[in-house]
């Protein structure tokens, strides 16, 4: 059975092989590693296909930084195979959020309404630049970018699936791309 990645998040990617007997530093893109201690398996891309891989331990060391041993990865070659790769895992892995917090993929798919303007369009997806989300929202053919910041976003509501804005007036025809 082939794992899609629209049914997985990307956690982070195997930085680099640790030892000689097949432990690995891995990067975990999260806030929080702790929450991920007791992790039991993750998904490596490799040639373009999620694989699993189980895990023996999984050892905190940084902020983001997690020591892991696979299972059956027991010598550096068999690690320097996986060095390099993303870490998947699938999307009911995630931590359960607190309603009034969402994940950036929750947001694909609502409709983003402008307290000025109404209905500007549905998110197409999220541009995930480091510090610098944006929404890319889109309105009959055109593409609007929308900064996903606290000035602008004044609600999400999940249940309803839409994503009230108070942008400034001319930003959603300026960020038409």
């Amino acid at each position: 059975m082939i794992i899609s990645k629209d049914n997985c998040f990307q956690l982070g990617y195997i930085s680099k092989t640790q030892g000689f007997k097949g432990g690995l530093i891995a990067f975990f893109d999260v806030d929080d590693t702790r929450k991920y201690a007791k992790l039991g398996h993750i998904l490596v891309e490799l040639n373009g296909v999620l694989t699993p891989f189980f895990l023996e331990t999984v050892n905190l060391k940084d902020k983001n930084f997690v020591h892991l041993k696979i299972e059956g990865v027991d010598n550096q070659d068999a690690a320097n195979e996986l060095a390099g790769n993303d870490i998947y895992l699938p999307l009911e892995d995630l931590p359960k959020l607190k309603d009034d917090a969402y994940y950036l993929h929750d947001l694909i798919g609502m409709t983003v309404i402008d307290a000025t303007q109404g209905e500007v369009g549905i998110v197409e997806k999220v541009l995930d630049y480091n510090n610098n989300p944006l929404l890319q929202v889109m309105q009959n053919t055109d593409e609007i970018l929308i900064p996903l910041i606290d000035n602008f976003v004044k609600q999400v509501d999940k249940k309803a699936k839409t994503i009230h804005i108070d942008v400034p007036e001319d930003l959603l025809d300026i960020n038409k791309a």
